[in-house]
């Protein structure tokens, strides 16, 4: 449905099965802002994605992969300017500086919306503006809440069907009168008449803005990932997590939007829970979400719901239950193997959009960390003969692939239910080569929010800066979280409280049994500043005495912030793992932990505006706990 221009605003021609006026209205206004040749309606369906991919491999947008190795499936390069997030243009323009908080950027949202009308003013000329129609969750579910991105970029129409519920079914949820996020994108780059376009436009200045009392976002000059595909990051973490905020603000329960994985763990016996955990980068989060069990848990089923984030809302019962919002994964493939995720390498057999990864001769893919041996030429992601010799990065490190969830070969049944998954306990993760155990179980909540919120991890790249620097990341969510970070932690507090005493606006029978909050370290290193612990599958080690404390189990030994398993409650059957080397990676140095006290009371100084004074009170009892 590309519709012609008529007297300089380009024909709305909307679907007959669209009856929501405000869109529509909506969709209008925006297109007389910026002033599109065409307006195309996504209807989500097979033969549209495969046109539109058809449309990219003739604009040298996308490339087809070779059928026989990779059946429909494409590869894009970007511009090297548009390679990641570009958390320095990010902003959240809520009415006051306090809200945003001290961790994100902001600006008045008058100044902005002044800014974003000049540059988008235009801005689609010579292109077609796409509706795209979608929903985060499974369509209807209480806990899910619909979006509509407004885009001048195929690649993001495409991207939009495979990350999220997109298509015309959304405009049954949506109906005449429905709620949805406004979200405007573009590439940037007017086409003038008769102007040839570029295989990758995008435009040097950047903004991914979000105005949280309005709940729209607003996204200008790139094409790539979070900054793009609006529903990810900008919608199911930045304007979600304020959602679940006000909501409580406002005298509800609230609910959370959580950088998280959730996955379930399956006994032979046939007992099943499901874990949230939170992990920022180069922390393992993949892995992790799709972990094969080693051989000594035999009968043991591991399952995914979701790789990278959760909406977690109360139960009319009292539990709190999770959905992953979205319907696919756009996970980062360099390192990504057969040995270090193999279920999702198996993901990735077919009907993929890969997007920064080197092309093969005979037309597959191939990263860094793929094989053992390079290939011996490749084109690599800028487009460029390359070979092992070369000594750059055939594949960008931050290069992606997007694949539909079904494709997971561990998707769990019930991933796509409305009603969410019960979930047991929280795992939050960093990386620590010191100082932090391998498992802590915090005593009580508002001490795991604290572990959660004092959350660092050591920088692992030279470009982030000097090697080993501790960032801190609080709840994984720094550069996710859509509002003031102390109101997050007191949001995570309060939740626990209303919870622990029956205080829902439910039916809920008496007082919930709160989840359990552990924090976890697989990177404790030796002396030589080797990995101690062996990682991956074996993992599963540690789970299983994270789902048997969740379910009531006793025993291990208590230190400064909480409970450590002993070497004897883990199962080591099939490793060679030694009890000195568990006592290594699970002691606690009381000198190295004076100095992150010190880094602690940093990261609070800096959160000091509405910083809850239980976490205050906790890091005061650990100080005295230490000088004892």
């Amino acid at each position: 449905m590309n519709q012609p221009v008529m007297g300089g605003v380009a024909a709305l021609n909307v679907p007959a099965y669209i009856k929501h006026q405000k869109l529509i209205n909506w969709v209008a206004e925006i297109a007389a802002l910026t002033k599109p040749d065409s307006i195309y309606w996504c209807d989500g369906s097979e033969e549209e994605y495969d046109r539109l991919c058809a449309q990219m491999v003739d604009a040298g947008t996308m490339k087809k992969l070779n059928p026989a190795k990779r059946p429909n499936s494409y590869l894009a390069w970007s511009d090297p300017s548009d390679v990641a997030r570009v958390e320095d243009r990010t902003y959240i323009c809520s009415s006051t500086r306090e809200q945003a908080g001290p961790t994100n950027n902001w600006m008045e949202p008058a100044e902005m919306r002044r800014t974003l009308h000049g540059l988008f003013d235009g801005c689609m000329a010579g292109r077609t503006l796409y509706v795209v129609p979608f929903s985060m969750g499974p369509l209807g579910s209480p806990i899910a809440h619909i979006g509509v991105e407004l885009s001048d970029s195929p690649y993001v129409a495409v991207n939009m069907r495979i990350m999220t519920r997109m298509g015309k079914a959304v405009y049954d949820v949506l109906g005449a009168d429905g709620e949805f996020v406004p979200c405007v994108h573009s590439v940037g780059m007017p086409l003038a008449a008769g102007q040839q376009d570029v295989a990758w436009p995008c435009n040097d200045t950047k903004y991914i803005v979000h105005y949280p009392e309005t709940r729209e976002i607003w996204s200008f000059g790139s094409g790539y990932g979070g900054n793009a595909l609006l529903g990810k990051k900008c919608f199911a973490l930045r304007i979600a997590s304020n959602m679940g905020y006000q909501e409580a603000q406002a005298g509800g329960t609230g609910w959370l939007a959580e950088h998280m994985l959730i996955l379930g763990v399956e006994s032979p016996q046939g007992g099943k829970q499901y874990v949230a955990a939170a992990f920022p980068s180069a922390c393992g989060k993949t892995n992790f979400a799709m972990l094969i069990p080693p051989k000594a848990f035999d009968g043991w089923k591991v399952t995914t719901i979701g790789d990278d984030i959760a909406w977690i809302k109360p139960s009319a019962d009292g539990k709190l239950v999770a959905i992953n919002p979205e319907a696919g994964y756009f996970g980062v493939a360099p390192g990504t193997n057969e040995k270090t995720n193999p279920n999702c390498m198996a993901s990735l057999r077919e009907n993929v959009i890969f997007t920064n990864v080197a092309l093969t001769d005979d037309g597959d893919v191939w990263w860094e960390g793929m094989t053992k041996e390079a290939p011996a030429h490749l084109i690599d992601w800028q487009g460029k003969d390359w070979t092992p010799a070369s000594g750059t990065k055939a594949a960008h490190p931050n290069a992606r692939f997007t694949v539909a969830a079904t494709q997971n070969p561990v998707i769990d049944p019930a991933w796509d239910d409305p009603a969410g998954v019960p979930i047991s306990s929280f795992i939050f993760g960093g990386r620590r080569s010191t100082t932090v155990p391998l498992v802590t179980e915090a005593r009580n909540w508002v001490e795991g929010v604290y572990m959660a919120a004092a959350m660092g991890s050591e920088t692992t790249a030279a470009a982030a800066g000097q090697m080993g620097v501790v960032r801190r990341d609080p709840f994984a969510m720094l550069p996710f979280i859509g509002y003031n970070m102390s109101d997050y932690f007191q949001h995570w507090l309060d939740l626990g409280k209303k919870l622990a005493g029956g205080q829902l606006p439910v039916a809920a029978s008496g007082a919930a049994v709160l989840p359990k909050i552990f924090c976890v370290n697989w990177f404790r290193t030796d002396d030589q500043g080797n990995f101690v612990w062996p990682g991956y599958g074996d993992n599963m080690r540690v789970l299983k005495w994270i789902l048997d404390r969740s379910n009531g189990a006793q025993g291990g030994s208590e230190h400064l912030f909480g409970t450590t398993p002993n070497y004897g409650d883990l199962n080591w059957e099939g490793v060679d793992f030694t009890e000195q080397q568990f006592q290594q990676i699970t002691s606690i140095d009381k000198d190295a932990w004076r100095e992150e006290l010190k880094l602690h009371t940093e990261l609070f100084e800096k959160l000091a505006y509405h910083l809850p004074q239980e976490l205050v009170a906790t890091r005061d009892k650990l100080e005295k706990q230490l000088a004892a």
